[in-house]
């Protein structure tokens, strides 16, 4: 890809991040042109669908956090490593408002073009869980699913204004409930980073 055209897709990702963190996942493509100061054939030269475009901007983050889970495996113990990577992506996903729900889909659909990348995420979590797990430090009886189950729901507290103070005590609540009791009060401390 040219330097030329290279630069004008990050700027249409940009506008496009900040429009979906404003606005929801389901901002319109016409919109997010409009804050590219682009027109809509621009945007669609580019990204010729919705889905090409989230494809475009979420992929980064999603590897952005599957490769910190294997920072984490590698240099944190289970527990702390789980709620560490457990936290990232609660934080992440409150980003991008409705993010989740495009992720619980692709899960399903193997067609999506977000299809690959969800399903590596989720495995990347299944591996911190298993391994705390391994470790005596987490539940035995919830998988990598109930894992990406989890993120979702904290997610979707975070982007109800009503809940969204609670959203760190729940999240404590639940990284406690994941790990067994003699690791919950030490690993499960904190709070998750706020919503830029």
């Amino acid at each position: 890809m040219r330097a030329d055209a290279r630069k004008n897709r990050d700027h249409l990702l940009a506008a496009a991040g900040t429009a979906i963190a404003e606005q929801g996942v389901d901002v319109s493509l016409r919109d997010i042109a409009r804050r590219a100061d682009v027109g809509l054939a621009t945007l669609l030269r580019h990204f010729p669908t919705r889905e090409a475009l989230l494809d475009a901007l979420l992929r980064t983050s999603f590897d952005e956090l599957t490769a910190k889970a294997r920072e984490l495996e590698a240099s944190s113990p289970p527990a702390d490593a789980l709620v560490s990577w457990l936290r990232d992506c609660v934080a992440w996903t409150t980003e991008y408002r409705g993010v989740t729900v495009l992720m619980a889909a692709a899960i399903e659909d193997t067609e999506s073009a977000l299809h690959a990348s969800c399903v590596t995420l989720r495995a990347a979590g299944a591996r911190l869980l298993t391994r705390a797990q391994a470790a005596g430090m987490a539940r035995s009886d919830i998988d990598g699913a109930d894992l990406f189950a989890l993120v979702a729901m904290l997610a979707w507290l975070g982007d109800q204004p009503s809940l969204e103070p609670r959203a760190d005590h729940l999240f404590g609540v639940v990284a406690s409930a994941i790990l067994t009791s003699a690791e919950s009060s030490h690993a499960a401390g904190g709070t998750p980073p706020s919503r830029p």
